[in-house]
């Protein structure tokens, strides 16, 4: 009898570290996320973003998210179009780098099955010169540079008319003016929309075009200040909030709704306020 029990005592052991393993198999076919709550859903969660302000607002979120039993991976992006691409392919939860208008658009080009899970800021678009100190000061026929990402054009175009060097379509949509929307432009200003959204900061630093339009997330992470180094910025009132972005069916997700939860809290949009002085503008719902 007592040869048998390291024997007996071996399988069991064995049978143990099998049982574990299957375990942890099955736990790791989960995608993106890999990890399991006791409801079922992740304790993991990836999100993708672009380096600022998303990413950094996300890091300052992880030991919360943490505290409530939440890991949160971030992937970082340079770009408007793999974010997206990469949230359908699974290999993210969720992505954190685009407003409304922009997800409605590429939902419309791309087919996605997305959703919007809850609006966290708003990036204040701006206009930079080296040359003028205003719009006013612009000359006839001024070269504007902007994005060639349509759905920032409307935005774009709403803070050249507010500034009163454009006029508008009565009666129209302005968070999706085009180019074509513009009825009077007394200055005759030529509008230059070849250029990816990245590629704006380079332009301005070459000194390229009597003023560029900028979006924030580039302007602070080439160490512009939107407030304080623009010819005019957009008004805070912006429709263009910066949101959590999942498949649809996952914005009910326990995880999902805690990420949005923690990203609006007081502590998050206290650390929006004091490290971006009104470049990033958090919303609360």
């Amino acid at each position: 009898m007592k040869k048998l029990l390291p024997f007996v005592f071996a399988l069991a052991i064995t049978l143990f570290l099998a049982a574990c393993g299957t375990s942890d198999e099955k736990g790791s076919e989960n995608g993106a996320a890999s990890e399991g709550n006791e409801s079922g859903e992740s304790s993991k969660l990836t999100v993708g973003a672009s380096n600022v302000p998303h990413a950094e607002i996300l890091e300052e979120a992880k030991p919360i998210l943490a505290e409530k039993g939440i890991e949160l991976e971030i992937v970082t992006f340079q770009d408007y179009i793999l974010p997206n691409k990469a949230l359908e392919s699974k290999e993210l939860d969720a992505n954190y780098f685009q407003h409304i208008p922009y997800l409605e658009l590429q939902i419309e080009e791309n087919g996605y099955d997305f959703v919007n899970a809850g609006g966290i800021h708003i990036e204040p678009m701006a206009v930079y010169s080296k040359e003028y100190d205003s719009i006013a000061d612009l000359p006839e026929g001024a070269h504007i540079i902007l994005s060639n990402s349509v759905a920032e054009h409307g935005r774009i175009l709403s803070i050249l008319e507010k500034e009163g060097l454009i006029k508008l379509k009565d009666g129209i949509d302005k968070t999706k003016a085009t180019l074509e929307d513009v009825v009077e432009n007394p200055k005759n200003v030529d509008f230059d929309a070849n250029y990816e959204p990245k590629l704006l900061t380079q332009i301005f630093n070459n000194n390229e075009g009597d003023v560029v339009v900028i979006n924030s997330n580039y302007a602070i992470d080439a160490g512009l200040n939107p407030i304080e180094d623009s010819i005019a910025i957009e008004a805070n009132e912006s429709p263009y909030a910066n949101i959590i972005t999942v498949r649809k069916g996952d914005e009910t997700k326990d995880s999902i709704k805690t990420l949005v939860e923690v990203l609006r809290s007081k502590e998050i949009q206290d650390f929006i306020l004091e490290k971006y002085k009104g470049a990033v503008v958090p919303v609360s719902e």
